[in-house]
């Protein structure tokens, strides 16, 4: 009890430098504020408007996906062994030369081992091809397989 007699002067006095300092900083603040008041204003503002536009962008930006289900039937070929529709071979009036090359473009050969193959020139195997497409009623080779593959005239 004794020390706290000795040391109240000191703390009281601690004190009072306290308050002066505080005074001393709030009015520091407050001129402050009162020189730099237009842009401390303008920084204000500008801080709004950039967290406004961040925030509008995050919005705009926002991707909108959506989920689309589509349900195709799928026709799975039975495992039967295959055999030649003869009859729409027959309604294509396909010679047999224009057959074979048929079955060598489903192969994957290209004109000139066609050519190679059956012992013919390229333009021949040009103008059986052509006619292979006009009698088919197609515009390309692949065209031309896919079709002679749905009406089972090739393997």
């Amino acid at each position: 009890m004794r020390y706290l007699k000795e040391f109240r002067h000191i703390i009281l006095y601690g004190l009072i430098l306290a308050m002066l300092v505080f005074a001393l900083k709030w009015l520091q603040w407050k001129f402050v504020l009162v020189d730099n008041a237009i842009d401390i204003y303008i920084g204000l503002v500008a801080l709004f408007f950039t967290i406004l536009g961040i925030w509008v962008a995050s919005h705009i930006m926002r991707s909108r996906v959506e989920t689309l289900i589509v349900e195709k039937e799928i026709i799975v070929p039975q495992s039967e062994p295959f055999a030649i529709n003869t009859a729409e071979l027959q309604k294509l009036n396909l010679n047999s030369r224009e057959y074979e090359v048929l079955q060598l473009l489903a192969q994957g050969h290209s004109n000139a081992d066609i050519a190679a193959s059956l012992f013919l020139s390229i333009s021949t195997i040009k103008t059986h091809v052509s006619n292979l497409y006009f009698k088919m009623d197609v515009k390309s080779r692949t065209q031309a397989i896919t079709k002679a593959k749905q009406l089972k005239i090739i393997e």
